[in-house]
């Protein structure tokens, strides 16, 4: 056993034989998902039934109906699937709950079942920073992991980095399409109250809860969500790639009130086409023999 080989070290713990070492499976398929391996696209959008972006149809579902085909390929009491073109590129779009746990849950049967090696949180978050706009998107550059499901696979010392190449390619999508967007940090917490500078029930505050948005703000930080940390953080952590394209809903900050599903139509269009900007991004990387893209030359 090598120090850096996590798989032999797990190979030594003494309940080995009494888990399954790749998850649970159902007639072959995961568990969870449902999905059939097979048909898992290299591209994944990965969405959040979110009752705040007022979506008229589950979110994956919806996605799909914007490809110019599509097929269901799993469907569980948890999430739903679908594999699909958008102009020539092959993609699957997963909807799911809400949170960083839920979202472990679906990148381990992706990343463990599937050859899929890009991973991208598409949905609705809450502005942090002034300048952010409801309606506006944000395309992150990282992710304060302010939540807690991924610190059980490594310390909050390890950097949540977007993909360098998903950014540009989402960047690029938004500046072609005329979106409003910004590109920074989002932070990804588990709670949606207090731990974001709301009040809990009844009001229900502690004097650590009002500097929250403060803080955050003068740190930089553009938005905060559930989920980014976990797509993020586990695509890296295993050797993919991982981003995050979220609409604004409201800013505390700026007075700007809660606009159910602002800027959500604008999200799923800059996912989509920036996806058609990575695929020739990557077929560029293709043909020069390369293995990472270095920009025109």
């Amino acid at each position: 056993m090598t120090d850096w080989d996590s798989s032999a070290l797990y190979d030594s713990y003494k309940y080995a034989g009494n888990v399954p070492k790749r998850g649970l499976l159902i007639e072959g398929r995961p568990a969870l998902g449902q999905f059939d391996p097979a048909k898992i696209a290299r591209y994944v959008l990965l969405a959040v039934r979110d009752p705040l972006c007022a979506y008229d149809d589950d979110p994956a579902t919806q996605l799909a109906r914007r490809m110019d085909v599509a097929e269901q390929i799993g469907r569980s009491g948890m999430f739903t699937t679908w594999t699909g073109t958008y102009k020539g590129v092959a993609i699957t779009t997963v909807s799911g709950g809400s949170g960083s746990p839920e979202a472990e849950l679906i990148l381990h049967e992706l990343l463990e079942f599937t050859e899929a090696d890009t991973f991208i949180r598409v949905g609705g978050s809450g502005g942090i920073h002034p300048k952010v706009e409801p309606g506006d998107v944000v395309v992150s550059s990282g992710v304060v992991r302010d939540e807690g499901m991924t610190r059980a696979y490594i310390p909050a010392s390890y950097p949540a980095v977007s993909s360098y190449e998903v950014v540009v390619a989402m960047s690029r999508a938004a500046e072609r399409l005329g979106q409003p967007y910004h590109v920074g940090v989002t932070r990804s917490s588990d709670s949606d109250f207090v731990g974001v500078g709301r009040p809990g029930v009844g009001g229900y505050f502690q004097p650590w809860h009002m500097d929250i948005f403060d803080t955050w703000a003068r740190a930089g930080i553009l938005n905060g969500d559930r989920e980014s940390a976990a797509v993020v953080t586990l695509a890296a952590l295993f050797g993919k790639r991982g981003g995050s394209v979220c609409s604004v809903a409201d800013n505390v900050m700026a007075n700007k009130p809660f606009q159910a599903g602002a800027g959500h139509h604008s999200s799923m269009d800059i996912a989509l086409e920036g996806l058609v900007e990575l695929a020739a991004m990557d077929e560029q990387t293709a043909n020069r023999g390369s293995v990472r893209w270095l920009g025109m030359r």
